[in-house]
Parts: C-alpha cells; sequence; structure tokens
C-alpha cells in the first residue's frame, strides 16, 4: 500500500481521547499521558489532533487563528492540519494583527493566499453581524474552527473576535469549534469593573470584568448561553489536560508566542488589566519599548511618581522610577519620566487595583495628567466611573470599592461556566 505525504503526515500523529463537549454537557474523558518532550498541559488542539481530527470528520474547516496556534513544538495548527488528509481544512480567517502576525495594533491582513499553504486568507477585523456571516458563507465552510491564545482581559480584542465568529457562525447556519488554550494569568478571579452595555465596543461587547479569569472556551460556553442565547450557534468545544485554574503560563510546559506585537512576555499579561488603562490618558503605556504596559510615563514626570505609588503598599509590586524613550507610539523618540512596574509576589497582586492606583497618584503628582480627548477610557473601564470618580478626588479604594456589587454579580454568572478546578 502506497501511502502519499499527507498520509504520512497523518500516521505520524499521536492517539488519545478527545476533549470535545457540546455547549451545556458535561466534561469529556481525560487524555492519556503525554509522549517525550511535551508539557504538562496539551491544548485543545494537541487533543483534537491526537483524536485524529474524529471531531470533524466529513465537514469543510475553516479555522480563526493567528502565530498563536501552535503545537507544543511550535509548528502552525495550519501547516499541520492542511497536509493531513484526515482534516478538510479549506480556509483561515485572520483577526487583529493577522493569521501570520503582520500587522500592528489595530491593523490586519487584507484577503490573501497563504504562501505557505496556498489556502485563501479571509480578514474577520472588524467585521461582525451579518457581514461576517456572509464572509463563512462566501469561503465554503460547513464548521468554524478557533483557536487564539487570549490575554485574559476584556479589552484584549481576541475575545469579541471570537464572539462575533460566534455570532456570524449562528447566522450563516455554521457550526463552531473552539479549542482551548491557557489563561496565561491564571483562571482564579474576576476583577474589576463590569462593561456597561451602553460602551460596547471592540474592546468590550458584552457584561463581563475587566479581568475575566476564563478560557476561551469558558467564555464561549457563557457568550453562547446569556448573550447569543436568543440565536445560539451550534457550540463544541475542546477542552485542555493538565491545566489548573491556579497555573501562570510558565507553569503550562507551553511555548509562547506573542499574542500580539505589545505581549510579548507573560509577564506583560500580568499586568496589562490593569496598565492597558494608560491607553486611555496622555501618557505612554510603553509601547515602543522592550517592556510595553511595564514601563508607563511622560515628559516632566519625575520621581515624585514612583514615591507616592510606592508609599500606597500594594500587595506584590513595587515601581521603580524609570526613564525611557519610545521608538513609536506616544513621545516617539523622547525620553520620558515614569515608573517600571516590579511584581515580586504574582500570587497576591492585583493589576486591576495597581492600574487604578497609579491612575489616582499620576493625576495627583503630574500636574499635565489628562485624559485621551475621546474618554477612551470610558471604553477600556466600561464605565464612566472611574474617570469622573478620579476626577473629583477619589483614591483607589473609593474607586475599586464602587464596583463590587456589580462585580460579585458577575463572578455569580462565571461560576456557571467553569471547566476546571
Amino acid at each position: 500500500m502506497s501511502l502519499s505525504r499527507r498520509g504520512l503526515l497523518a500516521a505520524g500523529g499521536a492517539v488519545g481521547a478527545l476533549a470535545a463537549t457540546a455547549a451545556g454537557a458535561g466534561s469529556a474523558t481525560a487524555a492519556p499521558a503525554r509522549g517525550k518532550g511535551h508539557g504538562r498541559v496539551r491544548t485543545g488542539f494537541d487533543r483534537l489532533a491526537a483524536d485524529g481530527y474524529a471531531l470533524l470528520k466529513g465537514e469543510r474547516v475553516g479555522i480563526v487563528t493567528n502565530p498563536t496556534g501552535i503545537t507544543s513544538d511550535v509548528r502552525h495548527i495550519v501547516d499541520v492540519m492542511h497536509p493531513d488528509e484526515r482534516v478538510d481544512l479549506i480556509a483561515v480567517f485572520g483577526p487583529e494583527h493577522g493569521f501570520r502576525g503582520t500587522a500592528q495594533a489595530g491593523g490586519s491582513e487584507e484577503r490573501y493566499d497563504d504562501p505557505a499553504t496556498g489556502l485563501p486568507v479571509y480578514d474577520t477585523y472588524l467585521k461582525s453581524g451579518q457581514a461576517l456571516a456572509d464572509v463563512f458563507t462566501a469561503s465554503g465552510v460547513d464548521t468554524v474552527v478557533f483557536d487564539i491564545q487570549d490575554a485574559g482581559a476584556r479589552f484584549y480584542t481576541y475575545i469579541w473576535t471570537l464572539y462575533d465568529c460566534m455570532e456570524a457562525a449562528a447566522l450563516a447556519g455554521k457550526r463552531f469549534v473552539v479549542l482551548d488554550r491557557p489563561n496565561p494569568v491564571t483562571g482564579r478571579a474576576a476583577l474589576g469593573p463590569v462593561l456597561d452595555p451602553a460602551f460596547s465596543t471592540f474592546v468590550g461587547r458584552r457584561e463581563i470584568s475587566q479581568a475575566h479569569g476564563m478560557t476561551v472556551t469558558e467564555l464561549a460556553l457563557l457568550f453562547n448561553a446569556r448573550f447569543l442565547a436568543e440565536r445560539p450557534v451550534d457550540l463544541r468545544i475542546v477542552k485542555m489536560s493538565g491545566w489548573k485554574r491556579s497555573d501562570f503560563f510558565d507553569a503550562t510546559g507551553l511555548p509562547w508566542v506573542p499574542p500580539s506585537p505589545n505581549m510579548p512576555t507573560p509577564d506583560t499579561a500580568l499586568v496589562y488589566s490593569g496598565t492597558c488603562l494608560f491607553e486611555g490618558t496622555n501618557l505612554s503605556e510603553g509601547r515602543g519599548t522592550t517592556r510595553p504596559f511595564e514601563l508607563l510615563g511622560a515628559e516632566g514626570i519625575d520621581h515624585r511618581w514612583a514615591a507616592a505609588v510606592n508609599a500606597l503598599g500594594l500587595p506584590g509590586v513595587a515601581f521603580r522610577e524609570a526613564y525611557f524613550a519610545p521608538t513609536f507610539s506616544k513621545f516617539q523618540g523622547k525620553t520620558v519620566g515614569g515608573v517600571q512596574l516590579h511584581v515580586h509576589d504574582r500570587e497576591v497582586f492585583d493589576p486591576v487595583r495597581t492600574g487604578i492606583a497609579l491612575l489616582v497618584t499620576a493625576k495627583r503628582t503630574w500636574s499635565g495628567f489628562e485624559w485621551r480627548s475621546d474618554n477612551w477610557i470610558d471604553k477600556l473601564t466600561g464605565n464612566t466611573r472611574v474617570r469622573t470618580m478620579i476626577d473629583a478626588g477619589a483614591d483607589t479604594d473609593e474607586v475599586v470599592g464602587a464596583w463590587s456589587k456589580e462585580l460579585a454579580a458577575f463572578r455569580a454568572v462565571r461560576k456557571r461556566y467553569l471547566q476546571y478546578r
């Protein structure tokens, strides 16, 4: 018997158990032990492939992914799936920054044919509703698969690409499969204000907290049941094995690929759900440096900011007076003063509280502090309350306390969709 190149590649795959469940169904069976060289955690894709793509059998498949869609030996899943005769992959859908990751923040790749595989690549960025459903219909797929590494914050756009694609797949009559990956900053807790629907944008479509503490499959289950209930998508999830809610990314054994150009390391993700709020101010959030979202500053800021925020005794973090010159974005080519965050105990570090404390102290110690003129801070926090309370002189405890009831309500909802201990 002769084997094609696709067949030879397919034959090399491991055989294991699949963790696939329909929305609302129970947990799937556990996967067998991994082979040599693999980390403790097996992603949703690892388990899908180990089962010979049985969940996708007989389906024409399109996948929403980006450079983070990799195997444990850092091969891209599209490059793995394309030559495999067990799966009929016919299209790729790229989010913000693009499928191969060639675009900066706020950009994407237009429609093109992928040079490596010849597959058509469709752009999903800023498309939603019927317009995105039309893209899925035009592609000819039966099933849309989602596999992208998230960063754990409401304003990180990939989870809203997930939401938009689920809604569009339902409109187009397509099945939807979500392959899970770890929340890199653990899944222990939801933190921060909950979005007011009046502030719905692509950095926050629906009512979840600023740091959601969920994985993408858990979010998909919540979205389908709570926010897409009038027209739910035919949803399947493929869970990870070996992941615990208390795991930070470095405990997973998985390789890190920057999910966007300014998310270079898991350390960035650790602080991002708090310090990204500085996008809503006239301070640099560290874009154009080697430590985005860990370095914050502006012209005219000196040692007084670091001293003021250190005086608060925030748990798990210290602040160093820092000077830096961004190579792009705000203050490009200019030397600015500010702080660098140094998280020394991530178990007790609260990124959202820390972000609020930094805003409060920046405004009090630097006379040049301003919100962005478009009130972008309201889109990031999901309400006007953070901005107006800080402007009125509220301290960190007052601002954080203002969202306690809404956060408690979201935590109760969130609990119903958690898939891991």
